[in-house]
């Protein structure tokens, strides 16, 4: 790559040298401070509305910190090839095939700005000497700036080679329509898709942590077609590591099945929407399952099978995530850290009806032993189950997806 400044002097390549090193020590605070605002301003709400799409932007975050630090440690101060490897370029193809054209240059201007503001802080903390300070700034910004221009021309030379490369981004488009809400009509959607809108449908969203365990989402999508019944599934490859998954019928399809047919399938990850009927069915429940996704990840959440008709309430709950440390802590007291066998417990009681034998057969325990539980979880909690089954329910509900919110920093 061409370089556009000369090299700077020795001092000043030992002191950005010397700041590079130490900021990938703490990569995980940096891309905290800029991968969500760069990607809100990438405006694109069906990028926003994508757990899986999301954690791709912040690895895309993460490799473009690190290619510039890394660059810097071997050459201080000089211009900086982006890297576009493998991930990226799946990334990038899975944007295209969605239709999603995300605005690169005024996220990197975001990042760039928060970026700089933390350069800054760091360079007047180590340099005591203003003309050092001077030197380091000037050679610094030019490699920022263009290593942030150089970024964006290669993204955009990326989507320019995946659009090319692409034979089923018009289905994608079509299903990115509906999800959105846009006014299509039924018979034309059923045309570009082969798939009929006049019955009822369930969505999943079936995703893997790692893009290389993404051979596991082919088994489990076999796993879930089922010739029976008149049912039948439509697949769309959402991104290099999740797959959107319509389940459709005449009768409504039967979640429990789905639940067991992807049972063994452990390295997927699964949510599912409510069933809906027709096409507004086929886009509500897609908008479940997303959020359902959504909210696995902003927990972080270990669950493999969520259900949002399950986690409806904890969705809104959670949405500020100091705000349900608070709920927890209040509502619980020191049973939010207390024994899981008791908040299971007393959860389970709750969830059948306050019926102790049933609660007993769910948890496969001795009648006995669950009164003993219910008893003490319900001593310890603040809240008592009696004065508010349904606060203390969701409560419990919460700290079921998320075990650590509790230890969060409430701020």
């Amino acid at each position: 790559m061409e370089e556009l400044w000369s090299a700077p002097p020795r001092e000043v390549a030992e002191a950005i040298r010397a700041l590079c090193q130490r900021l990938l020590t703490d990569m995980d605070s940096l891309v905290d401070a800029f991968a969500k605002p760069s990607l809100v301003a990438q405006n694109d709400p069906a990028l926003l509305a994508d757990a899986s799409l999301v954690e791709e932007d912040r690895v895309l975050n993460r490799s473009d910190l690190v290619q510039w630090l890394t660059a810097n440690v071997q050459q201080p101060g000089r211009r900086v090839e982006p890297y576009v490897g493998p991930r990226t370029t799946a990334y990038i193809s899975d944007l295209v095939s969605r239709g999603i054209a995300p605005d690169f240059a005024g996220a990197w201007r975001v990042a760039l700005g928060i970026g700089w503001r933390r350069w800054l802080e760091e360079c007047v903390a180590e340099c005591d000497d203003p003309g050092l300070l001077v030197g380091v700034l000037d050679v610094s910004a030019r490699s920022l700036v263009q290593y942030a221009l150089d970024s964006v021309a290669a993204l955009r030379q990326a989507g320019l080679a995946a659009a090319m490369g692409h034979t089923d981004a018009d289905g994608i488009a079509m299903i990115q329509l509906i999800a959105s809400g846009a006014p299509v009509a039924e018979d034309h959607a059923e045309g570009r898709l082969r798939h009929r809108m006049a019955r009822w449908h369930l969505s999943l969203v079936l995703w893997v942590d790692d893009p290389r365990q993404a051979d596991a989402l082919d088994e489990a999508i076999a796993a879930v077609r089922s010739p029976a019944g008149g049912r039948n599934t439509l697949v769309a490859r959402a991104s290099a590591t999740s797959r959107w998954i319509w389940i459709s019928g005449e009768a409504v399809p039967d979640l429990h099945h789905v639940e067991k047919d992807l049972a063994t399938t452990g390295e997927v990850r699964v949510v599912v929407g409510r069933p809906g009927r027709g096409l507004a069915g086929f886009r509500s429940s897609h908008q479940d399952a997303l959020a359902a996704q959504a909210l696995v990840s902003r927990l972080g959440s270990g669950r493999r099978f969520t259900a949002y008709a399950d986690v409806e309430l904890i969705d809104a709950l959670t949405k500020d995530r100091a705000g349900a440390r608070r709920f927890v802590v209040n509502t619980l007291g020191p049973l939010a850290e207390a024994d899981t066998a008791l908040r299971q417990a007393l959860l389970t009681y709750v969830q059948c009806g306050f019926n102790t034998t049933r609660a007993a057969a769910n948890l496969y325990a001795h009648r006995n032993t669950v009164e003993r539980r219910v008893s003490r979880a319900n001593e310890l909690s603040t809240v008592k189950v009696e004065d508010n089954p349904a606060h203390v329910a969701a409560a419990l509900l919460v700290l079921e997806m998320a075990p650590d919110i509790v230890a969060a920093d409430p701020d």
